[in-house]
């Protein structure tokens, strides 16, 4: 047997300590292994293993999988095939780039084609021009602008500016989101905000303020609702309420001023006392000259608050030399030991037990239901001749005179209704995941708007939650999930094993339509595994842990919940600014592959020349990038629904406008192509030499075409079948600076530019009418957005994500026999453990003898209960106690083993003596864990209790 033994020391003398799970079975190891730090531990292990000695190295070597039909390499391989998923807008973008790339390289690859076939079977067959060896350089010459005008095409039809604009857009929505205290740790995790379904979300510090505060409280035979104002209640009470509170709490709680101006004051030390104090300070008084006056030496006796007393008691000294003793804890437990309760005045009356069932009827319980904790404070007086026995405590801790019942809470934050009220509007679910009790619980839940009387949803904690989701076996089944969480909406009580089991079968779930898309917050080291899985984990920058921050993708730098609001925002704003940036390039696109191709193929050039279209290309990639995915988030975008995964990125709305624009653009280039140097009475540009001077003809048409872009950039900022599209254009400086200015290059590129650009210089009249074309496009797009979607219901699957898109292709082959990363790496890491207490069997025989030597007076527990039970499959013990946290890897049968044990007789003596002898750690290898077959249970780690 492996004996040890603690003492801790403690303001009240020494304790023992009980070992029950060590390893990767402690809740560290717990929350280490489904945070995934699994893998790099064991691959540092194998390297220690090829150092050392053959048979230690044969005793440490890594197991084969449990099953023990599975190679290393396979095993490997999995681990490495699980990779991330991408995000939504990632997917969606990467499909529609690829369909986008193949139709313009299709419409390159025919535009050489024709225009080849076009010049040779005109020259060489219908004019039967023989081949000169000395034309040849006037054919290359014709067949590299064949090229030329191909690349053109490929050029303006491939969307290159899309990744920029992806870059721009989530780049200056995470500088922006930083005032609006969003610290983006992964620029992907803004987008995919955008899409959050659901959000389980921490209470203290996030819909709460993590400041205890007194909100009412039970004074002189009257209920205060608010805190009145001191004049109001009787000077004896109000000194003896502020003397106990003072006094009668630990001196390192404190008050402190806040850090910034207009800040609230800094709670430090024990968060109960803190709301005491804070009621001393609302009452107008200061307890600080009082702890100077009794300072903390001077106090004569303190019973400190324990889980058996559930109170903590002070005693000081009295200058007539006798004693009194200040109490306080929870109200059903200090009420029980009053006799007397302070009236209206002050003065001292009987308090029967009629009076107790009254008080808890109207004061407690009422206070409860608000999600209130009541602490009663209390006093006695004690004569100091003769000195009382202060050992004696069922004597000193009875006989009280009741001063007040205080109901404190954890405020919600006042911005937080209002925040979930717009969260629902938006169609995400919020979810509370906590640690409380599920009264508290509910009761904030209300409050925060989580939950509203008459609803259909589920308030369950922790031990309840486990029976429904897992099985007989005590494994977990999706079908279970799928039947809780749709309701779920306050989850009590939870370990952080809950809310990682939670947020991934929501995310697992088939249940739905739509794959959701989880949001969660958290704080604590506990709250590490739930954020690391869910789609967008958000830590508090100030009450968060490191381990919370770096399983997180956004850090709330206030630990406000109204901050993920503004990142919903933000990221809904995202996806938007991609879409407008889509619409506009698209339109472009179709107008200026089409125009090229056509004009190529009738004419045998190109209207739009190749600097030309470089020219437009700079505009929708470049310029436009930077001018539609800048535009700052409205409210409006918490108005509908989240768009989903599968719903394809270009809407109805936009294919129709995209098509609508295009229309009215080939018809005014066609007609200035084919009529314009009649309309105008110019030279015409068509079937001109080789190397021909540029046209005023087609610089109308160059210049037209991007005042069309310019105007039809405007129509691009709304994707909704909004009608006024300069709705808030000023409040984006940005896009107005790249629409002058844009405006103002194209001029000197028109006057100026020359040869290089093709371009003869315009008069007023003719760029009066370019102008006059492209404002048609405003006017154009009212009349499109009067057009009914229901008339244009193809190309709405471009950009679609399916269900097979979103799965990793590694995880759709092994589907069906793959089990959860971090239950696998808790195997392995389980038959490791074992594999090494194989190496310490000889220290034990030792340790063994040292014990019965250094113990013989102490008499050994016959019990060998097993704690801990290693099955080849995790599982999750649900016992009818309720521990904070359950344990994993108890099993049926251990549990039964338990359960016969603790029916049989023990004598009380028996039971000491085994506490007292510190902490009994057992380890059973009397049996080779290597023996046990791939189906058999691994041997016990044997804790005797």
């Amino acid at each position: 047997m492996f004996h040890i033994e603690v003492c801790t020391h403690v303001m009240e003398g020494s304790g023992r300590m009980l070992v029950t799970a060590v390893g990767v079975n402690s809740q560290t190891g717990i929350i280490m292994t489904l945070l995934g730090a699994g893998p790099e531990e064991e691959e540092k292990k194998e390297k220690k293993v090829k150092k050392q000695d053959g048979a230690a190295a044969m005793e440490m070597q890594p197991l084969k999988s449990a099953e023990g039909g599975e190679s290393d390499e396979k095993e490997k391989k999995k681990v490495s095939g699980s990779k991330k998923e991408k995000s939504v807008l990632q997917g969606k973008l990467t499909k529609l780039a690829v369909q986008i790339g193949k139709a313009g390289l299709l419409m390159s690859a025919v535009t050489v084609i024709i225009l080849v076939l076009y010049f040779a079977i005109d020259n060489f067959v219908l004019q039967k021009n023989p081949w000169m060896p000395e034309c040849t350089p006037i054919y290359i010459q014709y067949f590299v602008k064949f090229f030329i005008i191909g690349v053109t095409v490929l050029v303006v039809a491939v969307p290159e500016g899309l990744p920029l604009a992806v870059t721009i857009s989530l780049a200056y929505s995470v500088k922006k989101m930083m005032k609006d205290n969003n610290l983006v740790r992964h620029l992907d995790a803004c987008e995919t905000m955008g899409n959050a379904t659901a959000i389980c979300s921490d209470k203290t510090g996030t819909l709460t303020t993590n400041r205890m505060t007194a909100v009412q409280f039970y004074i002189g035979d009257m209920h205060y609702k608010e805190i009145p104002d001191p004049g109001a209640l009787s000077p004896k009470s109000l000194d003896l309420l502020v003397n106990s509170i003072s006094i009668n709490s630990a001196y390192t709680t404190k008050i402190l001023p806040p850090d910034k101006e207009g800040g609230l004051p800094k709670q430090v030390g024990n968060k109960t006392e803190c709301g005491l104090l804070g009621l001393v300070i609302d009452l107008k008084r200061d307890y600080q000259p009082i702890r100077n006056q009794i300072p903390e030496d001077k106090l004569y006796k303190v019973y400190t608050f324990n889980s058996v007393r559930k109170s903590m008691s002070t005693v000081i000294k009295l200058s007539d030399g006798s004693f009194r003793m200040y109490s306080k804890g929870a109200s059903e437990i200090v009420l029980k030991k009053c006799s007397h309760i302070l009236n209206e005045v002050g003065e001292s009356r009987v308090f029967r037990p009629r009076d107790k069932d009254e008080m808890v009827k109207k004061v407690i319980e009422p206070m409860a239901c608000e999600g209130l904790r009541t602490i009663c404070v209390a006093y006695r007086d004690f004569s100091g001749d003769p000195e009382p026995s202060w050992d004696d405590e069922s004597n000193i801790l009875n006989d009280l005179t009741a001063i007040s019942v205080v109901g404190i809470e954890d405020p919600v934050r006042p911005e937080v209704p209002d925040a979930i009220l717009k969260c629902q509007r938006a169609g995400i679910t919020v979810r509370m995941v906590t640690g409380d009790n599920i009264n508290t619980a509910r009761a904030i839940a209300i409050k925060c708007g989580i939950i509203h009387p008459g609803e259909d949803f589920l308030c369950i904690d922790g031990k309840e939650f486990n029976r429904r989701i897992r099985n007989e076996k005590g494994e977990v089944e999706q079908e279970r999930i799928d039947k809780v969480w749709p309701k779920l909406r306050v989850l009590a009580r939870s370990s952080p094993t809950d809310k990682h089991t939670l947020v991934k079968g929501i995310i697992d779930s088939t249940a739905t339509d739509q794959r959701q898309v989880v949001a969660v917050t958290g704080d604590g080291t506990n709250d590490g595994p739930a954020l690391k899985k869910a789609d967008v984990g958000f830590a508090m920058g100030i009450a968060g842990t490191d381990v919370a921050k770096e399983a997180s993708d956004i850090i709330l730098t206030d630990d406000n919940f109204s901050s993920i609001v503004k990142a919903v925002m933000w990221g809904r704003n995202v996806y938007d600014s991609i879409s407008k940036f889509l619409q506009f390039q698209l339109t472009v696109n179709v107008v200026a592959v089409i125009v090229a191709f056509t004009g190529a193929c009738i004419t045998q050039d190109s209207p739009l020349k190749a600097v030309q279209m470089l020219w437009v290309n700079l505009i929708m990639d470049t310029f436009a990038s930077l001018a539609l995915a800048t535009e700052p988030p409205t409210e409006s975008l918490l108005m509908r629904k989240p768009y989903g995964r599968n719903k394809p990125l270009i809407s109805s709305t936009m294919t129709k406008n995209i098509l609508g624009h295009g229309v009215y653009q080939l018809i005014i280039i066609f007609t200035l192509l084919f009529a314009g140097e009649k309309i105008f009475d110019i030279d015409s540009g068509r079937n001109a030499p080789l190397h021909a001077p540029p046209s005023e003809h087609y610089t109308i048409i160059f210049n037209t075409f991007v005042m069309m872009q310019l105007f039809n950039e405007i129509n691009a900022r709304k994707i909704h079948g909004e009608r006024n599209v300069f709705d808030g254009i000023f409040r984006n400086p940005i896009f107005c600076t790249i629409v002058f200015g844009t405006f103002a290059m194209q001029i000197v590129i028109v006057q100026f530019g020359g040869k290089p650009f093709s371009c003869q210089p315009l008069n007023l009249e003719k760029w009066m009418w370019c102008v006059f074309l492209g404002l048609g496009e405003l006017v154009w797009g009212q009349v499109i957005a009067s057009v009914p979607n229901s008339k244009l219901r193809f190309l709405r699957r471009a950009g679609q994500l399916t269900r097979k898109d979103e799965l990793p292709e590694e995880d759709t082959n092994d589907d069906n026999d793959e089990i959860d990363h971090a239950e696998r790496e808790l195997r392995r890491g389980q038959i490791l453990w074992f594999r090494g207490l194989n190496r310490i069997q000889t220290q034990i025989r030792v340790v063994n003898a040292f014990r019965s030597s250094l113990y013989e007076g102490l008499e050994k527990p016959d019990s060998r209960s097993s704690i801990h039970n290693f099955m080849t499959q995790p599982e999750f013990r649900i016992e009818d106690s309720t521990p904070n946290i359950p344990l994993i890897d108890d099993t049926d049968d251990d549990s039964a083993r338990r359960r016969k044990f603790s029916s049989q007789p023990s004598s009380p003596n028996k039971n000491n003596n085994a506490i007292n002898s510190g902490i009994n750690l057992t380890i059973d290898t009397s049996k080779s864990a290597a023996s046990s077959g791939p189906a058999s249970p691994l041997h016990s780690l044997e804790t005797s209790l």
